[in-house]
């Protein structure tokens, strides 16, 4: 199987694999779609006539295609079944862009990111501790309707596969089941991100009928403590009633829960009630001290007590209904010091089996700038919603030049160059949380003092 792999890889790093396949990777006026995506859907079967450009492009990509399934033990109609999926094929047609645009790198940069997490509005109903965006109140500069669309528009163009509009509180601006409608239109997989007070059956139904499959709803801790920590008091109740309407009206339904010292001991608490509302995920989140979360810096836990909840995850992974995640890089290096056969990753649990170490130096911790990049409001970019360094706006910049050359994704990217990590065996597995390190230190490339590793360097923040 590894020999596979390695004449596999060696294949698509090759300057002519890529010269290749990075002449087909531009965006078809004709087609209207990435012409890797083109190709791809004439390859599944999924569309039987495109311009003869991308006709080519599907003779250049299928044999890449079907020397990757060889080498991971799957048949041709195998490869077709998984990606009559148009989400699948849409984040297979980014990673083969990403192999002609920036070669086979650890950790990998696809061609375009993954997801997007788009604080559409920062108008809030409720007053979180923590809140990143210090929400409550609209900007005066927030995107107009016509030039959200546009910013839809530009980022289909790019391929992205996932939009996550968050804020504040995204059911809260008027306009929004027109942007969510219009983005799966374009072919995008549609998340919001809420606090899920709001969420009614009518509204469950209306985002069901407006393109939206996802939802992440915050849940942190039990009745008393989410109501402290949320600002509001019966704001638990109606939450876990938003659960519920969104289970019921079959929402792919990920709970998330910001982890600190006020509800480190009920984790396993929230787990089970997931596990009755019967939700799909519960994801930890890490505590970043950004926004309002600057001014509770003291209530970020140890990293010992992270190192306990993220081994407590895991190991609960096989027993539980639900899938555990976490936002945590460290996670993934857990999971291979479990030697268990699953790569737990900010999106997904992957079984990995042999190949456990080579796919979870591929994938890599942080996405900060690599996986991923959040958008402001008012059309600021930033690596991450954690992250408030802006490197942009969709007002002028150009994403694709963006995505490719900007200096800050780069450096992001370059896991050798993160101090600290630069010696670690797991850096490309993980390299640390970029976003705490910029929050604590003002520097991206500092360590993450959360890390177990980084014991030291956490003691003399909190004496």
């Amino acid at each position: 199987m590894l020999d596979k792999l390695n004449v596999f890889t060696n294949l698509v790093a090759n300057p002519l694999t890529r010269k290749a396949l990075k002449s087909v990777s531009s965006y078809c006026e004709e087609c209207g779609k990435n012409r890797l995506e083109v190709a791809l859907e004439l390859f599944v079967g999924a569309r039987s006539d495109a311009c003869w450009r991308c006709r080519l492009a599907e003779r250049i990509v299928r044999p890449v295609l079907l020397r990757g399934a060889e080498a991971y033990n799957v048949t041709e109609d195998e490869l077709k079944e998984k990606f009559k999926d148009s989400y699948w094929r849409k984040g297979l047609a980014s990673v083969i862009k990403g192999i002609a645009e920036f070669g086979v790198r650890k950790p990998f940069v696809p061609g375009a990111p993954f997801q997007v997490v788009w604080d559409i509005t920062y108008a809030c109903n409720l007053k979180c501790r923590h809140c990143y965006a210090t929400a409550g109140k609209r900007l005066e500069d927030e995107l107009t309707t016509d030039e959200a669309l546009e910013t839809i528009d530009n980022l289909a163009r790019l391929g992205v596969t996932i939009i996550a509009f968050s804020g504040g509180e995204p059911l809260v601006r008027k306009d929004i089941f027109q942007l969510t409608s219009y983005a799966a239109e374009k072919g995008i997989y549609v998340a919001i991100a809420t606090n899920g007070t709001l969420i009614s059956e009518e509204m469950a139904k209306k985002m069901k009928e407006s393109g939206v499959s996802y939802l992440q709803i915050s849940l942190d801790g039990l009745r008393e403590t989410h109501d402290a920590f949320r600002g509001i008091s019966g704001c638990f109740d109606r939450t876990v009633e938003g659960i519920k309407n969104a289970v019921k009206h079959g929402f792919f339904v990920n709970v998330s829960m910001t982890v600190t010292k006020l509800n480190y001991e009920e984790v396993p608490a929230v787990i089970e009630l997931c596990e009755r509302l019967g939700v799909d995920w519960f994801m930890h989140y890490n505590f970043v001290p950004t926004g309002r979360g600057t001014e509770i810096a003291e209530l970020d836990i140890s990293p010992d007590q992270r190192e306990r909840l993220l081994k407590m995850l895991y190991e609960r992974n096989g027993k539980s209904k639900l899938s555990l995640l976490s936002t945590a890089p460290q996670f993934a290096r857990v999971a291979l010091q479990c030697n268990g056969g699953i790569i737990p990753t900010h999106f997904y649990n992957v079984n990995a089996g042999e190949r456990l170490r080579q796919l979870a130096e591929f994938i890599g911790g942080c996405g900060a700038g690599r996986f991923y990049f959040a958008i402001k409001a008012n059309g600021n970019i930033t690596p991450c919603v954690f992250f408030p360094l802006v490197v942009g706006n969709v007002r002028v910049d150009d994403l694709e030049d963006l995505w490719k050359r900007n200096e800050v994704f780069e450096a992001l990217r370059d896991k050798d160059k993160v101090e600290g990590c630069g010696e670690c065996s797991y850096r490309y597995v993980c390299g640390g949380c970029r976003a705490r390190a910029y929050n604590y230190f003002g520097n991206y490339l500092k360590p993450d003092p959360g890390c177990i590793r980084n014991k030291a360097l956490w003691e003399t923040i909190v004496v």
